[in-house]
Formats: structure tokens, sequence, C-alpha cells
């Protein structure tokens, strides 16, 4: 989970980049199929093949069209907001998460991670500083992709028991990239810019590859991660995202935070890693089994 969160705002920075000159629907396609062509021969390589029980299949499409929107809410806010800011917003969603493990999925929550995942909440609000009056509707945007990557990793928390993360991987790469082009085809009468696609030049070519390759293998560790600990575990560490997203908002677009905002990053960082030691302490405390 800690390399997700270092690899996914980095993908996200790119896609900021491109977002001035690349639809959205190409960033879209070009991330999906990617991930199809880079796992498809590993998944054939392995012999595991495609075959999954139909309730999984059901649950494997509601997960990738959820996919589908979540990354696609998030590329349209890092035209309008910062990155940090954009991350940020959307750090409701592990207190969401938390809140579904447990009463969705049945999952033990004690006061101890409510407290922290509060904490880390707050801590959020110092690094965003939100303004909705200076901003305007797109800072919505982010609290709709908390909502939908939510339910997208409780999903994939159910899918991960039942099949291994590069055959999930795969076969979601396959069926976004399904639904994109006929997306794509169905819409492209109506001559919208979002659903076009452009020629990039090498660079923006490069960076589109860029793109694939990270996303990827981000939730390549983010599903292996969510085979080994539970949602309720995992949820708290994804707050690292934001000192991560403020790093390389510095870096590339020369965006750094108020002395208020670095307060929130160490607040964000302290919830992240205290419930990391905490559940380690827990893990300790188990006798083993004989």
């Amino acid at each position: 989970m800690l390399g997700f969160c270092v690899l996914a705002p980095l993908g996200d920075a790119i896609a900021k980049l491109l977002g001035a000159t690349i639809p959205l629907g190409e960033l879209l396609l070009v991330r999906f199929a990617a991930q199809a062509l880079f796992l498809i021969p590993v998944l054939i390589w392995s012999k595991q093949g495609f075959q999954m029980p139909m309730r999984v299949a059901w649950m494997m499409a509601i997960r990738t069209v959820l996919h589908i929107l979540g990354i696609g809410g998030m590329f349209i806010s890092l035209r309008y907001l910062p990155l940090a800011d954009a991350l940020a917003i959307a750090f409701v969603m592990p207190f969401i998460m938390l809140m579904l493990g447990h009463y969705v999925l049945g999952e033990q929550v004690g006061p101890r991670r409510i407290i922290a995942c509060a904490v880390g909440f707050i801590g959020t609000l110092l690094v965003v500083q939100p303004s909705f009056a200076a901003v305007g509707a797109p800072a919505l945007i982010p609290l709709f992709v908390a909502v939908v990557f939510a339910l997208f990793m409780l999903t994939t928390r159910q899918i991960s028991k039942d099949l291994e993360p590069v055959k999930l991987q795969a076969t979601s790469g396959i069926l976004a990239t399904v639904i994109l082009l006929a997306i794509h085809l169905i819409i492209s009468s109506f001559d919208l810019f979002a659903l076009s696609i452009v020629i990039p030049n090498r660079v923006e070519a490069s960076l589109l590859l860029t793109i694939g390759i990270i996303g990827t293998f981000a939730h390549l560790l983010m599903a292996w991660s969510l085979r080994f600990a539970p949602s309720t575990t995992l949820a708290p560490m994804q707050y690292l995202e934001i000192p991560v997203a403020t790093l390389f908002g510095w870096m590339i677009f020369t965006d750094l935070p108020n002395g208020l905002a670095a307060i929130g990053i160490l607040i964000t960082m302290g919830a992240g890693l205290y419930i990391v030691l905490h559940e380690r302490k827990l893990a300790q405390m188990v006798p083993a089994e004989t």
C-alpha cells in the first residue's frame, strides 16, 4: 500500500500535465489499454486463464465501471485544482471506506482506528484549506471520486479473495478498454473534445505510456495489499498519498504548501503511521497457530 501511495500521485501528476492537450477519453483509453497489454502475456504465461465464477464476473464488471469513473473524475478535477488539493479533498474516502467496511463487510473497527481516521481527515482540511467560494463546483468532483473509490476498494477486497492480482488487473484492463472503445464509437458523432482522439507528439506519447505503466503497477500493489490486510487497516495508510502528492506538486508545478498546510501533512502522516504501528502491535500479540 505504501508503494501505491507513491505511484498513484505520480500518475495523477502526469495526467495533470497532459490534461490541457489530451482529451479525457484518450487518457483513460490508453491507461486501461496499456494495463491489458502489459498483463495479458503475464496471465497467459502463468497459465491462469480468464475463467471465473459468475458472481465474481459481475463484481469485476462493477469494479471496472467504478475504476473508470474514479480515475476519470480525478483526471477532470486535476484540470481545475492543484494536485495536493484534489487529493486532500478526495481523502474523505478512507473514512467512507472505514464505515462501509464495518457496516457492509462486518469488519471490526475499534475506536482508535476511527479516531485516527478523523484526525487524518482534519489534517487533510489543513492541507487543502478548501474554499468552495473561490474554487467553485470543481471542488465537489473529488468528493464524488472519494465515494466511487471507497466502493471500488471494497469491491476489490471481495474479488481479491477469489482472484490473483495479475488476473484481476488484466481482466479489468480488458473490460475497461472494451467499455471505453464502445463509448467512443457510440458518442463519436457528437464531436465532443473529451471523447475525441488526438495524435500526441513524442513527449505526450511517452507520458501516456508512462501513465499506463504506473497505473498498472500501482493497482497491482493495491490489490496485493488487500489480499493480506483488511480495508479498515489499509484505509488510514492512504493518507500518506497527500504528502507524496504535495512533493510532486512542488517538484513539477512549483505548488508549495504554506505553514498551515505543512502542519496538516504532518498530522495526516502521523495518523497513518499510528495505525500501521498499532496494527503491528496487535499482530504481535496474536499467538502463533500450532
